[in-house]
């Protein structure tokens, strides 16, 4: 069985191109269409429009990453229900078009956490980077999380307030910058006050109460994945 090299490609405003892509010796493109907006039907047009510009590059469209699920879902609150319908229609619609993987991710708020998008490696090459250090940091100074120090040691909060003092301005900045990129739709206008205001929706859900809206989420679209894909692959 060959390998089926991919990317991840964050569609045509992103810095790497689909030739740097095709350079690197891939193959296949991991993206999703970022700018429809969370909960919306992803359309067949849209779909395919996306699908030719990567073909037209000489690689297919083979993973995407990721179809979002809505926070509205996450809570079982507002539009919820209709989310979840326009989630199995636009299952329906990238499996017409051809598409077989999706996957989706069921974190509150945040899509992924990295505390520096460009580490630098031993050979020179950069990386996404994750420093448990800089993570404290973040909760406890830069965003201000209520009641963030109950959850660490005495070590942890004494660590982080030396390393909180001793980072300058630029870097306080950057690592808040890096966290934000975790927020779909992320741009410079997210601030601690609007971050915690969405962690605050969540009140009252627990880690019990989240997995089992995860279920219900699961129990409506993986039988349309299933019948739609039609080879086994389903969201996940």
């Amino acid at each position: 069985m060959l390998m089926h090299q991919t990317m991840r490609w964050y569609g045509p405003h992103d810095v790497v191109s689909l030739s740097d892509i095709r350079q690197a010796g891939c193959d296949g493109v991991v993206t999703a269409l970022h700018h429809i907006a969370v909960g919306d039907v992803w359309p067949v047009d849209e779909i395919n429009k996306r699908k030719a510009i990567i073909e037209a590059a000489g690689m297919t469209w083979t993973v995407i990453e990721s179809l979002p699920v809505s926070d509205d879902i996450k809570r079982q609150t507002g539009n919820y229900l209709l989310h979840i319908e326009n989630y199995k229609q636009s299952l329906r619609n990238v499996a017409a078009c051809g598409l077989k993987v999706v996957t989706y991710n069921f974190m509150p708020v945040l899509d992924w956490l990295r505390t520096d998008i460009s580490y630098e490696m031993p050979d020179g090459s950069t990386a996404l980077y994750f420093n448990r250090l800089d993570y404290l940091v973040f909760d406890l100074y830069l965003l201000g999380r209520p009641g963030a120090e109950k959850e660490y040691t005495a070590k942890e909060l004494e660590k982080a307030k030396q390393h909180y003092g001793q980072m300058p301005e630029e870097k306080r900045k950057y690592l808040f910058s890096n966290m934000m990129l975790g927020l779909p739709g992320s741009d410079d206008a997210f601030t601690p006050e609007i971050i915690l205001g969405e962690l605050k929706k969540y009140e009252g859900i627990d880690t019990a109460i989240l997995k089992e809206h995860l279920y219900y989420f699961l129990r409506q679209v993986v039988p349309v994945a299933e019948v739609r894909c039609g080879d086994g692959h389903s969201p996940g």
